[in-house]
């Protein structure tokens, strides 16, 4: 993992506390955006923790150079904000999920760890701004028209439910390399490159049964 954050005590507390947790080892850590593409490039990693709020640069200028320098990294946004519209637009960039610096510490371990097995953690904030992203695509939806079949959308339902490869294998009577492939063939034929651009697409299209009852929950 790294880890980017300006606040040198946070960001020293973050880094011990994750370090003492179990498959978990931070090998970057960096204060701003420049500083660490210029770390990135020595020590690639599978997962960057980030702020938003860095100098020099805005989040969301920061989180495109990431994006465009380190495609097929898997970002987690840690951050005091609770603009949903903020966090929405983030998800359109490609992040790959959401933690308040709010919540709860387990809350961030138990994200780390979806992310790192393509599973969707969900907290109030995250769900709430992917259903802020779903009502943004409905008044511009630039998908073109993409007919899933009924193992494509259980496969949606299960991703949704934070199952992993192996859970939905077992569950689908399929290998995990088949689950991986129809998930692959699933961004390829949506257009998407992100477990959360499958879920995004599944919320527009409503094929997911969220049972979005209790905001509080996570589902």
């Amino acid at each position: 993992m790294a880890i980017v954050d300006d606040h040198i005590l946070f960001r020293r507390t973050l880094v011990h506390y994750l370090s003492e947790q179990k498959n978990l080892r931070i090998s970057v850590q960096a204060s701003e955006t420049l500083e660490l593409l210029h770390k990135l490039k020595a020590n690639p990693v599978e997962i960057l923790l980030m702020d938003i709020s860095l100098p020099p640069l805005d989040g969301v200028d920061a989180l495109q150079i990431i994006r465009y320098e380190y495609p097929d990294m898997k970002i987690l946004v840690l951050s005091m904000c609770n603009d949903l519209d903020l966090i929405s637009n983030l998800l359109d960039l490609g992040i790959h999920g959401f933690i308040s610096k709010g919540d709860e510490p387990e809350d961030l371990v138990n994200a780390i760890t979806a992310i790192s097995e393509n599973k969707i953690y969900h907290t109030r904030l995250f769900t709430e701004a992917l259903f802020r992203s779903k009502q943004q695509h409905n008044r511009n939806d630039n998908h073109k028209q993409v007919t899933l079949n009924e193992r494509e959308k259980k496969i949606l339902q299960l991703l949704w439910e934070e199952k992993s490869n192996k859970d939905i294998a077992d569950e689908l009577f399929l290998s995990i390399r088949s689950v991986e492939k129809i998930r692959q063939d699933m961004k390829d034929k949506i257009g998407v490159k992100s477990t959360i651009g499958l879920i995004k697409f599944a919320l527009q299209k409503q094929i997911l049964e969220t049972r979005r009852t209790n905001s509080n929950v996570k589902m």
